[in-house]
């Protein structure tokens, strides 16, 4: 008796304890939610938020997580090719023009949207700034038309003041005919004497080509053609005795001014020196180009330091030689 009061405690105890461990605090395997589900439960929750929100569910064939992790965790793993898709960010390399370009594409806006797609879009052309317009008034040339004097001066059209009564007026040279038939004779000399006796106003670096006497071409006779002038015996001579010299058509006064001969030029011998010309004693107020030669004139080229008051031609220092 006693034996089955033993037997039938120990069935109660050991029924207790498996009541108790069986229906108590012990967490059942069974309880926790299937990864699954926890994962569609996750999805529903991050969606309600933000509705507008594209939804974040990876796709098909994209394998589910494993393991038993907090179900929070498994809503956006790091680096699933669902995170990519959520929302595409264009790259701030792409709206940043290459340095020393100018940005040429529109603003985008929220509404155009971002991303590498929106920034190739054609550029807008950007307007063309008008040409400034040009002037219209055409700059004046010397070579056009000669200014034409005023009647109450006395001056011709190329600013010549009256020629001296008994002594030959100019020829424009375009209107001279050369008669070629019959060889007459003028006497020629080039000098620059003056200079010696200004040796402090000369330069330097010109004192190898001054003559030690300064006579550059000796007084002798030469020949010409009945039609050509002063300028044209100068430059045939000058040719022959392979003297240098250099000249310049003034249109304003219808000559060929002379700037140098045998190296020697203008301000080379102070600020009021040049090269002036006499006929028969004479110093013409014009150019040499105008002055038609007859036969037996007399032709000297001289260097003046002081604006022909040095050679006795001040009264000619106005005209171009």
């Amino acid at each position: 008796m006693s034996r089955n009061k033993w037997l039938a405690a120990l069935v109660i105890v050991s029924v207790l304890a498996i009541a108790f461990f069986w229906g108590g605090n012990y967490p059942k395997k069974e309880t926790l939610p299937a990864p699954s589900e926890a994962l569609e439960a996750a999805e529903t929750q991050s969606a309600q938020p933000d509705q507008t929100e594209p939804s974040s569910k990876p796709e098909s064939g994209t394998p589910a997580p494993t393991g038993t992790a907090d179900p929070a965790e498994t809503v956006k793993p790091t680096g699933s090719p669902a995170e990519e898709t959520v929302k595409p960010t264009a790259s701030p390399a792409d709206d940043i023009p290459p340095q020393g370009q100018t940005e040429t594409k529109p603003e985008q806006t929220p509404a155009e949207g971002g991303g590498k797609a929106a920034a190739t879009e054609a550029p807008t052309e950007a307007p063309t700034k008008a040409p400034t317009k040009a002037p219209t008034k055409a700059p004046v040339k010397a070579t056009s038309k000669p200014v034409q004097a005023k009647p109450e001066t006395g001056k011709d059209k190329y600013q010549t003041e009256p020629v001296p009564e008994g002594k030959p007026k100019p020829v424009e040279w375009q209107d001279a005919t050369i008669d070629k038939s019959e060889k007459l004779t003028v006497t020629l000399s080039v000098r620059a004497d003056t200079i010696l006796s200004n040796m402090d106003l000369f330069d330097e670096d010109k004192l190898e080509v001054l003559p030690k006497d300064g006579i550059i071409y000796k007084t002798q006779k030469v020949t010409f053609y009945e039609g050509e002038s002063v300028f044209d015996v100068l430059l045939r001579e000058m040719k022959k005795s392979k003297i240098h010299m250099e000249f310049e058509m003034t249109p304003v006064y219808n000559s060929n001014y002379i700037e140098g001969i045998h190296n020697i030029y203008e301000f080379d011998c102070g600020e009021l020196s040049g090269w002036m010309y006499k006929v028969n004693g004479w110093f013409p107020n014009y150019g040499s180009s105008r002055y038609m030669l007859k036969d037996g004139d007399v032709i000297d080229w001289v260097y003046t330091c002081d604006l022909g008051r040095d050679v006795g031609g001040d009264n000619a220092a106005g005209a171009k030689p």
